[in-house]
């Protein structure tokens, strides 16, 4: 079955411009770079429409280990413009791939590699393991979901998480433990000239599937019906109630959008997902025609989903936003941002950035919105 890992708002950040490191992952602030900001070319983070500086979105620390392909020391950044009339535009958004140069390693037949067993739930923090090994599942399948293995996978899960010790905080809003902010804040050069947006740091869990849940949700609520009933002594017959578990009536709105119905239903399961991570997986598409992603302009090969942002990014950056930057972000109309990378993961050296042993390749974005059917941007590094 296809593993997502949903990302989940964590602690504000004590300065939006503090520094960390590139194995944070987060929404907003400035980018945490592997090497001096200073290094990249001057353009590189410059919107393609207006020609203004870009604002970090969302800075994802992604490593891959999969059955012929290793990456420990990578991540993605996602752009966008803030300025007036760039919010929908197909040129004011990219993204980044980052990575070590030295850091991508085919992986033989012969030689071991460090997966994770399919029931636990990768650390978003851990340098040393890959979120995914390997995808292969349909949104069909839930229905198939094994209420006792559930059980056990959410057991093993919080063990997992319970085991880990370095980098750990308490997330502020919800009071569990997670392990997502940099035990060592470095130092960097403020930037004056880009626009920074509120920064709050992320936690990942697993998705899990919303059949399962409903119906182990309403098993629990039988019992205690019946518990009840039992304590009371009985009760007659001529009283008795039939209790069911509410169910959303997909056909009583008639002209409704399917794909965005169930792109919401996914969205009201988890209101404060900020993102979906699922390498090689499924995008949850908010409407149906989804635009042709190009191959790699690095080297030539395919690209697939690797990610994407939610419309809850939108609301937590207003919410902590000053009155200036609460109104530059309401031009941000989007319902999701899907990111496409090369399925290789390619370094090819002689066509992207590089800087200090490190890659700067630019991917694909694909935007979404409500007034737009689909606004596509392939981004191509010049």
């Amino acid at each position: 079955m296809e593993r997502v890992l949903l990302g989940m708002a964590g602690p504000w950040a004590d300065d939006s411009r503090e520094a960390a490191d590139h194995y944070t992952t987060k929404i907003g602030g400035l980018p945490d770079w592997p090497f001096p900001r200073e290094s990249l070319p001057p353009d590189l983070l410059k919107c393609l429409k207006c020609g203004g500086h870009l604002c970090l979105v969302a800075q994802v620390y992604a490593p891959v280990s999969t059955g012929s392909l290793k990456i420990e020391e990578r991540f993605l950044l996602i752009f966008g413009c803030i300025m007036p009339g760039c919010g929908t535009s197909p040129d004011s958004w990219r993204a980044f791939r980052v990575q070590r140069l030295d850091d991508v390693r085919e992986v033989s037949e012969s030689t071991p590699v460090k997966t994770l067993p399919s029931n636990t739930t990768p650390s978003i923090s851990d340098s040393k393991a890959s979120w995914f090994d390997g995808f292969d599942d349909d949104d069909d399948d839930d229905e198939d979901m094994d209420l006792e293995a559930l059980g056990r996978a959410l057991l093993e899960a919080g063990t997992s998480l319970n085991s880990v010790s370095k980098k750990e905080c308490r997330n502020k809003r919800s009071g569990t433990v997670q392990n997502y902010l940099p035990s060592t804040p470095g130092t960097r050069l403020v930037d004056k000239e880009s626009p920074v947006a509120p920064c709050f740091y992320m936690y990942t869990q697993e998705h899990k599937p919303a059949n399962a849940v409903v119906s182990l949700s309403s098993n629990y609520s039988s019992l205690s019906i019946k518990e009840k009933q039992n304590a009371d002594g009985g009760d007659d017959d001529s009283d008795k109630e039939t209790w069911a578990p509410e169910a959303y009536e997909y056909d009583a709105a008639l002209n409704a959008d399917r794909t965005y119905l169930k792109f919401k239903k996914q969205l009201d399961a988890n209101p404060e997902q900020c993102f979906r991570y699922s390498y090689g997986g499924k995008a949850l598409v908010a409407t149906q025609e989804v635009a042709d992603v190009s191959g790699c302009k690095l080297c030539c090969g395919s690209r697939f989903y690797e990610m994407q942002l939610m419309p809850t990014v939108i609301y937590f950056l207003q919410e902590a936003a000053d009155d200036q930057l609460r109104h530059a972000l309401e031009n941000w109309d989007w319902l999701t941002l899907l990111v496409y990378t090369c399925a290789k993961s390619c370094s090819n050296s002689n066509s992207c950035v590089v800087v200090n042993g490190w890659i700067v390749a630019e991917e694909s974005v694909v935007l979404q919105s409500e007034n737009t059917k689909v606004i596509s941007q392939l981004s191509q590094f010049q």
